[in-house]
């Protein structure tokens, strides 16, 4: 008969003990640092979709293009400085009328319905409601607040100066001149429109120039028909693209912030 080999004593091996016993202790040493390894802090919706790629920097650029508006605001509204300004404006004007271009007027017409009130209102809802069922909540923030801001201070600003329009226009209009509606609208929708569809990268750079290049012809356009002095649109494109990338850079700003004090909080 064969002989049946008896069990090892666990002592038999002290290489295989103290190498068992060793991971024990190891594992035992280790659960309590993992457990009491404090989580990683979120990360913010701002991080993964920004709306701006160096906040610091947007808002320097949203301060030049406010220090230029303003400049031309401050113009208007000093006598001594008003005349420097419409003496350029007038020279502007005869040029653009001896200029006059059938197939340029009808692109400064299509220009003129582009932005007015019947696309412009269905294109600003639509992008709203589009963020919204995304759930970016910091972007349609960005939105509602570029728009909304752009559009409410057109009208008492136009109130304000009561600047008289160019004579022989083109198309039919009736309020006053300054500041140019169409242009601030056109360079807040078009660049808030990038900024918050977008997420900022260097591939988006050719969209952001298309959107400048936007609210830059949809200005001329207006003084080629004779309804702006040229004042009326530099002003009204700096202000709305001041606008529209102001309110994204603080937007990020505030959330930078709150990540800060988020990461604080989980790392205490």
């Amino acid at each position: 008969m064969d002989r049946v080999d008896e069990p090892r004593d666990r002592w038999a091996d002290p290489v295989g003990f103290l190498a068992t016993v060793t991971a024990f202790r190891v594992i035992k040493l280790e659960e309590p640092m993992t457990a009491n390894r404090p989580k990683a802090a979120p990360v913010g919706r701002l991080q993964r979709h920004p709306l701006v790629r160096d906040h610091p920097v947007a808002l320097r650029v949203a301060l030049l293009l406010w220090a230029l508006s303003a400049l031309l605001f401050v113009a208007l509204a000093v006598p001594t400085l008003t005349d420097a300004v419409q003496s350029v404006d007038d020279a502007v004007h005869r040029w653009v009328v001896s200029a006059q271009w059938d197939p340029a007027v009808s692109v400064a017409e299509a220009l003129d319905f582009i932005g007015s009130v019947w696309v412009t209102l269905p294109l600003i809802v639509a992008i709203a409601g589009w963020l919204a069922w995304q759930r970016r909540w910091e972007a349609f923030l960005s939105w509602v607040i570029a728009i909304g801001l752009s559009q409410l201070l057109i009208g008492p600003l136009k109130d304000l100066y009561m600047r008289v329009r160019p004579p022989m226009s083109l198309v039919e209009i009736t309020n006053w001149s300054f500041p140019s509606g169409h242009s601030v609208s056109g360079a807040a929708i078009a660049i808030a429109a990038v900024i918050v569809l977008v997420p900022a990268s260097p591939r988006r750079r050719n969209l952001e120039m298309l959107a400048v290049g936007f609210a830059v012809v949809m200005a001329l356009s207006r003084v080629y028909l004779r309804v702006h002095w040229l004042s009326d649109v530099a002003a009204g494109a700096a202000l709305g693209a001041a606008i529209a990338i102001g309110v994204a850079a603080i937007i990020h700003r505030i959330d930078d912030r709150r990540q800060k004090r988020d990461h604080r909080a989980h790392a205490s």
